[in-house]
């Protein structure tokens, strides 16, 4: 991957007006809200050689009764695993803000749970050219540093333009975010900048993309070619807990 440098923030100065929000209010064991999430289902390793199987099952995705959404990551009895996806896509999209969640995530090895967004455009135009923007991706044998990364013609899989932040000691939620204009994106946790991406930090080659809709998604994965598979260590089940996702606007 391409690592950029910390960068001071511009976006902290900016009044934001909220535009879109889901607080996962609901009984515990019901789904999350239909009209604002759809599942995203299936084996197919996710071009990443991931072992777990997308299911809409509420062993996997479900709010607690207490205000969070819960993503568990469970071992069957066969020995395969079974996780959840979801995704705003066909429902919200949003181009440029300040799009945040307050996650608290797992440990352990060969566990990968992620904040996303993906270009709306994807169906017409495939990955890379619809952008990727990971607000937040963790791979459990790291518990303490997540990645801020985009991915982009010329620069996606490997090549992507990241950066790391180590968080503080102790297992708690942690405001997750970007700020996203049409010239930067501010990785940012708990209200804080770490890393900045422009034009600029692309390659000669790189495309810029990061001008259009994007929808948000939320998942945590089992394997694959980054963190690895899990091993005798890692106890299942495993559950990324989500308290809320907020987008903003900046106020006129």
């Amino acid at each position: 991957m391409i690592f950029i440098a910390a960068l001071p923030c511009r976006s902290q100065d900016v009044k934001w007006s909220l535009v879109w929000a889901d607080n996962f209010d609901g009984p515990a064991g019901s789904a999350p809200d239909s009209s604002k999430w759809a599942f995203d289902l299936g084996a197919t390793g996710w071009g990443n050689d991931e072992l777990e199987d997308y299911r809409d099952s509420r062993e996997n995705v479900f709010l607690d009764g207490h205000g969070h959404l819960v993503i568990r990551a469970i071992r069957t009895v066969a020995g395969e695993y079974a996780s959840g996806r979801i995704k705003t896509q066909g429902r919200f999209e949003v181009q440029y803000g300040k799009i945040e969640a307050s996650i608290k995530i797992p440990r352990g090895q060969g566990v990968w749970p992620a904040f996303w967004m993906l270009g709306k455009d994807i169906p017409d135009f495939g990955w890379p050219q619809s952008g990727e923007i990971d607000v937040m991706e963790n791979v459990g044998k790291e518990p303490s540093i997540v990645h801020g990364t985009v991915h982009g013609p010329g620069y996606s899989g490997p090549g992507g333009i990241s950066a790391a932040r180590t968080l503080d000691g102790g297992r708690k939620f942690h405001v997750y975010g970007v700020a996203w204009s049409a010239d930067s994106i501010d990785f940012q946790v708990d209200g804080k900048t770490y890393a900045r991406v422009t034009r600029a930090s692309l390659p000669a080659d790189g495309v810029w993309v990061f001008d259009k809709p994007f929808f948000l998604l939320l998942n945590l994965a089992i394997g694959g070619e980054w963190p690895g598979n899990p091993n005798a260590a890692t106890r299942f089940p495993k559950s990324m807990v989500v308290d809320w996702v907020k987008v903003w606007k900046p106020s006129p």
